[in-house]
């Protein structure tokens, strides 16, 4: 078959797995977690108030948390209505781009059989099955990091030289992407693993003022506005 028309088959096929393994019995069981009740409720209150920039519990600010996964409830509920299908629905999405991202990295790493293999050992795992049909925020921050890891170490490898620029800006916007989903915490992650890397490679790490500058303002940009626009809106 020829490669091209393979990979449709192959992405069709891991979200008919994602589509079988986390869409039933979705929204048959009550909110149950602390965090799943009042990641619902903010996204409710949002919808009430009609306030989409600051992030509520009670109708009292809730600064714990950026907004973007509420954003994302905000939508399904929109659609489903308020109700426990609707608050878990993002994740349930989250789960089909997780399984298409770990094919698109496992084939463009090692190759078709690897990324299929990772895809099943992941897709078909305890934890995984239960974050997809939940309706908390870790899986898109997963998925954010994940993404945000991977185009930066494409960005370090030295056969991608020419989509360097590409690769440090998308890195830079999933980065940015984890940070409006649960807040600074993405950039400690980010740091933490960077500095294994340094330590690993001992310092030697090919990079320039340039990209440092255009990571920064893509991070900035992606993952701060919305905390500057906090800022302006209650200050």
């Amino acid at each position: 078959m020829n490669t091209p028309y393979r990979r449709v088959f192959v992405y069709l096929g891991i979200i008919s797995f994602a589509v079988l393994f986390f869409l039933p019995f979705l929204g048959s069981v009550h909110l149950f977690d602390w965090d799943e009740i009042n990641f619902a409720e903010s996204a409710r209150e949002m919808i009430i108030t009609g306030d989409y920039v600051t992030v509520q519990i009670d109708f009292e600010p809730f600064w714990e948390k950026p907004p973007l996964f509420f954003w994302l409830q905000v939508g399904s509920m929109k659609l489903f209505g308020i109700n426990e299908f609707a608050a878990r629905f993002p994740n349930f999405l989250c789960g089909i781009a997780t399984l298409v991202m770990l094919y698109f990295l496992g084939n463009r790493i090692h190759g078709h059989r690897f990324g299929l293999l990772w895809v099943l050992s992941f897709g078909s795992a305890i934890l995984p099955f239960f974050y997809f049909k939940s309706g908390i925020i870790d899986p898109w921050f997963n998925l954010f990091i994940i993404m945000g890891m991977a185009w930066f170490i494409f960005y370090l490898d030295p056969e991608r030289e020419k989509a360097r620029n590409r690769n440090v800006a998308l890195s830079a916007f999933f980065f940015g992407l984890a940070i409006l989903t649960k807040g600074p915490v993405a950039i400690l992650v980010f740091l933490i693993c960077f500095l294994v890397f340094l330590a690993i490679k001992r310092f030697r790490v090919s990079t320039s003022a340039r990209h440092v500058g255009l990571f920064i303002l893509v991070v900035t940009l992606t993952g701060g506005t919305w905390f500057l626009l906090q800022v302006l809106v209650t200050s």
